[in-house]
């Protein structure tokens, strides 16, 4: 199962995440978003507000991201969402290197 989250900002889409459900009561929390024009406005927070409140619904215990330290603003908004570092098992995305979850 796969559940798409949009943004629309001034009538155009400027954000996106997907929440993926993993295994049993695990979601990943990926392919998260925002265009350049629309950053700052609070949008990023949104977007993981509601993917969040979707997982609850949906009997979700854990969500999982994987994303890079170099994506500091994205890394803080994942703090910010309740997200901690974790080690994990090796990713099959070349260009992650944290691992990050939230224990609903």
């Amino acid at each position: 199962m796969v559940i798409y989250f949009f943004a629309i900002y001034n009538d155009k889409p400027v954000g996106t995440c997907a929440l993926i459900k993993l295994d049993g009561d695990t979601f990943e929390l990926g392919k998260m978003a925002v265009s350049p024009e629309a950053k700052g406005k609070g949008i990023g927070y949104l977007l993981g507000t509601a993917a969040i409140e979707k997982a609850k619904e949906a009997g979700a215990a854990r969500l999982y991201l994987e994303s890079n330290t170099v994506l500091k603003p994205a890394i803080n908004l994942y703090q910010k969402l309740g997200f901690k570092k974790i080690t994990g098992t090796p990713s099959p995305y070349e260009r992650s290197n944290i691992c990050m979850e939230l224990k609903l």
